[in-house]
């Protein structure tokens, strides 16, 4: 079982720059196309779904030549009839093969989803082949540790270090995110840069962190993608971004691609559903297989028709057959243990 693709962006996810991220995605998954939207980073705001929902009516429109159906997760806070623990709220995000989080707070997003069902059921997707997409907060949520923007940046408070989602412990990584890397906002006034905490603050928070951290930067409009089918991670969008070990930086450009290895020593979770809890892992896994019809009689009838065929060398008619049984939707595929249908996407 491979994870499926991770992307990160540094903002901009309706913008031109991250609509192409999307459709690059998009284009890998098998149809049909399901997309759910979680509102939990911005689920301290008033306006948590309308959030959300910007980012759902683009993807409407951008991704429109996919059909993709597209499901807003408000899974805003613990202890609430939103909270992300309430299987209810989740459901559709079991079915997901693409999974996006976004604008709002990182600590907060970090703190409801900590330890929380939502989590684990995120975690049980990717694992089992589903797309993640983070962008701004999210982004900085669930890397190892968390840049406590609002606090330093809006409220004053002191530099300092918050836990995060760690998504990539169980991978063997030490990843920690930061958007908006190149955010020139305050002008020659004011350095917004780091995601508007600007170089001093940045450096000291940096400082902070353990010596084995790997910290990417992403520019703003900017994103990576990581395979770990092939083990690549490629940089798409206006800019660039930077892999930083000991507060020293590499910088790839838009267009690049380097070894997923750069970024700490992955080793893929063994058994897949490692460090998951059971229930979520049961949930998602019974939620792509919940509904799913087998092969018609008529397919399968055709098949072992195809067997003798075969068997008798009568290769014009195993042909033949296998056509018809792909006029059906069904694929067949020659193993060393026979044959086997495979529904067409």
């Amino acid at each position: 079982m491979i994870p499926g693709r991770i992307a990160f962006l540094g903002s901009g996810e309706t913008s031109l720059a991250g609509g192409r991220i999307f459709e690059t995605l998009a284009r890998l998954i098998p149809d049909p196309l399901r997309i759910a939207i979680l509102e939990t980073p911005a689920g301290f705001e008033l306006n948590a779904s309308l959030v959300a929902g910007r980012v759902g009516e683009f993807l409407k429109t951008r991704l429109g030549n996919y059909k993709p159906t597209i499901d807003l997760v408000p899974a805003r806070k613990k202890g609430t009839d939103f909270s992300p623990d309430t299987p209810e709220l989740l459901e559709a995000l079991t079915r997901a093969n693409m999974i996006f989080m976004g604008p709002g707070s990182p600590s907060y997003a970090a703190r409801q989803l900590k330890d929380s069902l939502a989590w684990d059921v995120i975690r049980a997707r990717h694992r089992q082949g589903a797309t993640l997409v983070f962008s701004s907060a999210a982004t900085i949520s669930v890397g190892r540790w968390v840049l406590p923007v609002y606090e330093i940046y809006k409220v004053g408070e002191d530099v300092h270090v918050k836990d995060g989602l760690g998504l990539f412990n169980d991978f063997g990584m030490d990843l920690s995110f930061v958007p908006h890397w190149n955010n020139a906002e305050g002008g020659a006034d004011l350095d917004t840069s780091r995601c508007f905490v600007g170089m001093e603050r940045f450096r000291q928070w940096c400082d902070m962190l353990p010596e084995e951290n790997t910290l990417v930067g992403l520019d703003e409009h900017t994103g990576v993608i990581m395979d770990f089918e092939s083990g690549v991670c490629e940089i798409s969008g206006v800019s660039s971004v930077s892999i930083i070990r000991k507060c020293s930086p590499a910088i790839f450009p838009s267009g690049s691609k380097f070894d997923l290895g750069k970024l700490g020593g992955l080793r893929l979770p063994e058994p897949a559903h490692s460090g998951i809890a059971e229930n979520a892992w049961k949930m998602t896994f019974n939620a792509q297989t919940t509904g799913v019809e087998g092969p018609p009689a008529e397919a399968l009838a055709l098949l072992e028709e195809r067997k003798q065929a075969r068997e008798n060398k009568d290769f014009a008619a195993s042909d033949r057959l296998r056509n018809e049984i792909a006029a059906l939707g069904w694929k067949v595929r020659d193993t060393k243990d026979g044959q086997e249908l495979e529904r067409v996407q």
